[in-house]
């Protein structure tokens, strides 16, 4: 199993500025190291008095473009892309302080968080992970689309997508990838998310994507890609949906098992992760 054994924080507090993907609000973001067993918490720390999180797959809400906990009145979204780098990195515990409701952007990938990660360093602590083994098959479909979980001895995450749109057309639409560290930094990390241009108004009529731009997202015309600068890696749009499967499923915990999903989503991986939960059959706790 090529997933670390041990829990992990940072060894020091690191910020970073930028602006919400869909508030286009002015954000602050702050990791700091936690100890053993505390989990990843959020705290918002513009309110008053601040509001402490812990994330649990229970806080979590099916929204369709994004990920988002609540916790009574208050909300947190666009969470997938640190968490991503927080299970990339294999962060057991940390606290992820923000000055708004709404992790910033970026620049649409999980790299600026693992450059936060690596430069806050990684803090080995003197305590076992524990993993969610998946013990038996557990599968959800949506029309043409699915998402499930089968029993492996490593965390393994296959993913295939089905855009009609040129441009991603001319990509690998395909992706297995087995989960370490080093792969997920190499492979992963830097792949953005992405959007057709012609959907933004709506978007924005939404009160959606708000913040986008090609700063931080690839920008799809109707035939080709806005970014002067085109694709940054090779097969971004396949390797930005394997990053925010790893974000969504950590939402959880670390998983010690082969996720397969066609035409994935929040929502699914959500629904997926919901009703493993609530099979008690199909997984169980185990120490690394």
């Amino acid at each position: 199993m090529s997933q670390s054994l041990k829990q992990h924080t940072i060894k020091h507090a690191i910020s970073i500025k930028g602006v919400g993907l869909h508030s286009g609000k002015p954000v602050t973001l702050t990791l700091c190291p936690a100890p053993i067993n505390t989990g990843l918490v959020f705290r918002r720390t513009d309110l008053t008095p601040a509001k402490e999180i812990p994330l649990a797959l229970g806080k979590v809400v099916e929204t369709p473009l994004c990920t988002k906990v609540i916790d009574g009145d208050v909300t947190i979204q666009t969470i997938e892309h640190l968490l991503s780098a927080l299970a990339g990195w294999e962060i057991d515990n940390i606290y992820i302080d923000l000055t708004s409701d709404e992790l910033p952007i970026m620049d649409g990938s999980s790299a600026p968080f693992v450059f936060m990660i690596e430069a806050a360093g990684i803090h080995e602590q003197e305590a076992p992970r524990k993993f969610i083994k998946i013990t038996q098959p557990i599968r959800i479909e949506d029309g043409d689309k699915f998402v499930e979980f089968k029993p492996c001895d490593y965390f393994q995450v296959n993913v295939s997508i089905d855009f009609a749109h040129p441009a991603i057309k001319k990509t690998c639409q395909t992706m297995a990838f087995k989960f370490s560290s080093t792969a997920y930094a190499n492979n992963v990390a830097r792949a953005r998310t992405f959007g057709v241009a012609s959907q933004l108004e709506d978007l924005h009529q939404q009160g959606l994507a708000l913040g986008g731009s090609l700063d931080n997202a690839i920008g799809l015309s109707d035939d080709g890609i806005l970014n002067p600068e085109g694709l940054r890696v090779r097969d971004e749009f396949i390797k930005h949906k394997v990053l925010d499967v790893i974000g969504d499923l950590y939402t959880f915990g670390p998983i010690q098992g082969c996720y397969e999903g066609h035409k994935p989503s929040h929502a699914l991986n959500h629904r997926l992760l919901k009703a493993l939960e609530q099979n008690k059959d199909a997984w169980t706790w185990v120490n690394g």
